[in-house]
């Protein structure tokens, strides 16, 4: 089960890659940049929230 780190990492992921491409498309640098930024923020937002999960699984497996 996702977690809402893994959530909101991924929704940054993809309204940062969005502001990248608009940026790009318009040619504005820093629409770009600032989209770029987003996605990379939320990259690691979502590998914290997976690297969570996966030790709360193995926790849970090692008390049953």
């Amino acid at each position: 089960m996702w977690n809402k780190d893994e959530i909101k990492g991924k929704g940054k992921k993809i309204v940062g890659k969005v502001k990248e491409n608009l940026g790009n498309a318009a040619d504005d640098r820093r629409a770009e940049a600032e989209g770029r930024q987003q996605r990379v923020e939320g990259e690691i937002q979502e590998t914290y929230g997976k690297a969570k999960r996966k030790v709360k699984e193995s926790v849970d497996e090692a008390l049953d």
